[in-house]
């Protein structure tokens, strides 16, 4: 769960420990007041009443907008738990109760994203995710995030990190490995990366939003685009980082840097809104970032570059300003460049007046302490009390010069004054005014990230689509999968050669897979590519086959990995049953579900007894039965007819054949059924010594048949016990009272040679 918190912005503590119900008020830094909402219930109806209660709070004020952008997202978390009855809603203007609570099951997020809200829930004990779908705005809704749940990123592999390859970095960095994340990721910018792994945390079914996602791919996938492309990515990459700007701005602890990266902000994207206006508007983001980047982009970058001096102000490692921005700055500074020569006429006069003893003498300005009277240490000049000099206040005494205040230093203390302060002062009112007329035009700045997000996002996925020949999928509203030469998107690159495979699921047909083969012939790759395929369709992505036509899916259900933890207390099996059992109480008609081996942790005859039972009760549903893509080894299944005929049922298989004793996969996929599982063939490809297989292959034919299997170097050990026979009769015929008789002979030569 680190990932979902992080992302989620929710404390540890939060994850762990329920806590009471509180309905609280926090005042933002815009002034307006929000309502977090934290409750406890076992059912989803009172948590859109709770929703459709503080909605008008949520939407008083425009600015919450900002306050909710997908970079500086807040959530609302309300856990439910099922063994709780239901708990009635505490009023606002009610007393705090603090209640005892059991460890909570279910995480129920409420989010609130450019002005749409979006509620779904992730149960932490069969990692499933789900749409809520009796709350408003369901067409914005979307997919609770991802980055947190077990079943996508560990056996689907969206995100993975693995350790930082440098050895300076082991202890806190990490970097993306292979992942659907890491091959989509070409992202030029911050905010492109942070949306796109928003898209893959919650994948929507709002068609217009994807489409309006294609659209933008599809445009930069055509060859004469590509340089448009390039353009906006070489702009895109000098975005930076405008909220923390902002809040600096505000706290005026702004850096000459920002400085130079908020003027490359706005003119970098006042060149990409110049862009979009040149494309076609019939792609909404083109028209959205077209309006969006406004004037306001113009007026902020000539700002900057009329009052700001870079060049000066990187020298001087302070904010400066350019001539003529502020008469009164510039006349200061014109004083101080001249004041080398008039401080020479200066100390020309003050020598004239000093004792013919002293040789020389200068004014120098220090700022903070003004102009002071320079003159070399004379060698008599030994105690404090010979720095004495009538006329002159003695100030201090540095690299054998003496320092002091005289009647014409301290007149150019008053007509001068303190010139680099009084510089630094005028400076910094010009930047607080300038700061000023930058953040009343802060909203399109905040615009700009995310657009800028969306834009980067887009054109990184369309990069990977035509590098690696992705086709865009298309929606229908019919119960239906169909895929067309699918491929694994992280598969094809550890493999030379990847054999392509489609997936056909019906409204009334053929919704339930059973797909047997040989150990290690591509059934765990199929199902996970079938759920890649159509998590990809479902964040608006290209997808690896000739063709996809996906219908609604709402949750995605996977028994393919057991993630196996000290402090889960439970057994590999258990996590298995457990998953499998939340599929079958929540998934729909428009679930997919993906099953790999299940069973196969337990006594045979109970796990295909198990495997069967789930198989029938998903047959009896007819139509509503979910999508089912189920790999098995278990042969019985078919050989026993164990399960009934059905339009429902689709055998398939992996091709193979034997060549002599090689076998040969070919990893296509077709109809019909596979009788074995060739496991003595892929151990000796895995290894495993010959004695070892070639005993095994016994032990399998005999048990098949029927026969029974007889342990091994029986003749030995019947040898082995006649010995022991005649050894025990030849020792009890012996006369233990005859005084002849050598006992240590006996045993050194009848006895010890059998040891």
């Amino acid at each position: 769960m680190r990932a979902y918190r992080e992302v989620m912005g929710i404390p540890r503590e939060d994850l762990r420990k329920p806590k009471k119900i509180v309905n609280k008020r926090k005042k933002s830094k815009t002034g307006i007041e929000v309502t977090f909402v934290t409750t406890y219930t076992n059912q989803y109806r009172n948590v859109c009443d709770i929703i459709k209660k503080n909605l008008p709070i949520l939407r008083a004020d425009d600015h919450l907008k900002r306050i909710f952008s997908p970079n500086t997202l807040r959530t609302f978390i309300g856990i439910m738990n099922r063994s709780m009855a239901t708990e009635p809603l505490v009023p606002p203007n009610q007393e705090e109760e603090e209640e005892e609570v059991k460890e909570a099951e279910i995480y129920m997020s409420v989010l609130w994203h450019a002005g749409t809200l979006a509620v779904s829930h992730y149960n932490s004990v069969d990692c499933s995710a789900h749409f809520i779908r009796d709350i408003p705005d369901n067409s914005q809704l979307k997919l609770l995030n991802r980055a947190g749940l077990s079943f996508l990123p560990s056996v689907l592999q969206i995100f993975k990190s693995e350790a930082h390859p440098s050895v300076y970095k082991l202890g806190s960095g990490v970097k993306e490995g292979l992942s659907l994340y890491g091959v989509l990721n070409r992202c030029r910018s911050k905010w492109g990366e942070i949306m796109m792994r928003q898209w893959m945390m919650r994948p929507t079914l709002d068609r217009s939003e994807l489409a309006s996602r294609l659209d933008v791919i599809e445009f930069f996938m055509q060859a004469q685009n590509q340089e448009t492309a390039e353009t906006l990515q070489s702009c895109i990459k000098n975005i930076k980082n405008i909220p923390l700007i902002l809040k600096n701005m505000t706290l005026s602890h702004t850096k000459v840097t920002e400085w130079q990266g908020l003027y490359k902000t706005v003119t970098n994207a006042d060149c990409i809104g110049d862009t979009c206006r040149s494309l076609p508007q019939s792609v909404t983001l083109f028209t959205h970032i077209s309006s969006t980047f406004s004037s306001d982009l113009h007026y902020i970058a000539s700002l900057i570059i009329k009052v700001v001096d870079f060049e000066e102000s990187l020298t001087e490692k302070r904010f400066c300003i350019k001539p003529y921005v502020d008469p009164a700055v510039d006349e200061k500074k014109r004083r101080l460049h001249g004041l080398s020569d008039f401080l020479t006429d200066v100390a020309r006069q003050e020598l004239e007046s000093l004792d013919h003893e002293i040789p020389s003498c200068c004014v120098i300005y220090i700022p903070l302490i003004g102009f002071l009277l320079s003159i070399p240490r004379l060698p008599f000049m030994k105690e404090r009390e010979d720095f004495e000099i009538d006329g002159l206040e003695f100030m201090f005494l540095s690299e054998d010069r003496l320092h002091y205040k005289s009647p014409r230093t301290r007149e150019l203390d008053s007509l001068l004054g303190d010139l680099h302060c009084d510089i630094r002062d005028l400076e910094t009112m010009v930047m607080h005014q300038l700061q000023t007329l930058i953040l009343e035009k802060s909203a399109v700045l905040y615009e700009v990230t995310e657009y800028v997000g969306q834009l980067d996002a887009l054109l990184a996925m369309a990069a990977a689509a035509r590098e690696n020949g992705y086709t865009r999928p298309s929606y229908t509203l019919s119960n239906t999968i169909l895929i067309k030469d699918g491929r694994h998107p992280l598969m094809e690159f550890c493999s030379g050669t990847f054999v392509p495979n489609g997936a056909y699921s019906e409204e009334n047909e053929k919704r339930i897979k059973i797909l047997t083969g040989p150990n290690s012939c591509g059934k765990s790759v199929y199902l996970k590519q079938v759920g890649l395929i159509i998590f990809m369709s479902m964040i608006g992505s290209y997808v690896p086959a000739s063709k996809a036509e996906i219908g609604p899916i709402d949750a995605i259900f996977t028994r393919i990995q057991s993630r196996e933890s000290v402090s889960l207390g439970l057994s590999t099996f258990m996590i298995d049953l457990n998953q499998v059992a939340r599929a079958v109480d929540n998934a729909t008609e428009k679930s997919l579900v993906l099953i790999d081996e299940f069973g196969k942790g337990t006594n045979t005859v109970d796990g295909l007894s198990l495997l069967t039972a789930v198989i029938r009760h998903w047959i009896k549903q007819g139509s509503h039965c979910p999508h089912i893509f189920l790999a098995t080894n278990f042969h019985s299944l078919i050989e026993l007819k164990l399960l009934p005929e059905t339009p429902l049922l689709q055998y398939l298989t992996m091709e193979w054949c034997l060549d002599g004793a090689e076998l040969v996969l070919f990893y296509q996929l077709k109809e019909g059924v596979s009788g074995t599982s060739q496991a003595a063939r892929i151990a000796a490809l895995a290894g495993v010594p010959s004695d070892i297989i070639k005993r095994a292959t016994e032990v399998s034919e005999l048990f098949r048949s029927g026969k029974p299997i007889e342990a091994l170097y029986q003749t030995e050990r019947e040898e082995e016990m006649e010995r022991c026979q005649c050894i025990v009769s030849r020792f009890l015929s012996l006369d233990l009272q005859d005084p002849q008789l050598d006992l240590q002979k006996y045993l050194d030569t009848e006895v010890l040679p059998y040891a």
